[in-house]
C-alpha cells in the first residue's frame, strides 16, 4: 500500500512538471497578449533593467511594441520617442502619456527615460 502512493505520487509530480515545462516553453511572457494591468506590471520591472546604450530594437524585442510613439528628424539626427504604459490613470479604454513612460532614442539608442524626457524630446530642435 505504500509503494502504491508512492508510485502515484510520482506519477502525479511527473505530470505537474511536463505541464509546467509545457506552459513556459508555449507560453513565454509576451507583453502585447496581455491585459492591462498585466503590461502596466511588466513595464514597471522591464524598466528596472534598462541601461542607457541600449537599441531600440533590443527595447521593443524585451518590452513589445510601444503605446505610443513619436520621432523627428533634427539634421543628421534622428529622435524618437516611446511610451509604455506605467500607471492607470482613467478607467476610459485609451492609454495616454499621462499613463506611460517615456523613453527617449537618439539614432535608435537609448539616453533617457523617465521623468522630464518628453521635455527633452519636445525641446530638441
Amino acid at each position: 500500500m505504500n509503494n502504491k502512493f508512492i508510485k502515484r505520487a510520482a506519477i502525479g509530480f511527473g505530470i505537474y512538471l511536463i505541464f509546467a515545462a509545457l506552459v513556459l516553453v508555449f507560453y513565454p511572457d509576451d507583453p502585447d497578449s496581455m491585459d492591462w494591468r498585466d503590461r502596466e506590471q511588466y513595464n514597471k520591472v522591464q524598466m528596472g533593467k534598462l541601461e542607457l546604450g541600449t537599441s531600440r530594437q533590443q527595447i521593443i524585442e524585451l518590452m513589445g511594441a510601444p503605446d505610443i510613439s513619436e520621432a523627428k528628424q533634427i539634421q543628421d539626427q534622428q529622435i524618437q520617442i516611446m511610451f509604455y504604459r506605467t500607471q492607470h490613470m482613467e478607467s476610459d479604454g485609451i492609454t495616454t502619456m499621462n499613463e506611460c513612460t517615456p523613453l527617449l532614442f537618439e539614432n535608435d539608442v537609448l539616453i533617457a527615460w523617465g521623468d522630464g524626457t518628453y521635455q527633452q524630446y519636445t525641446e530638441r530642435q
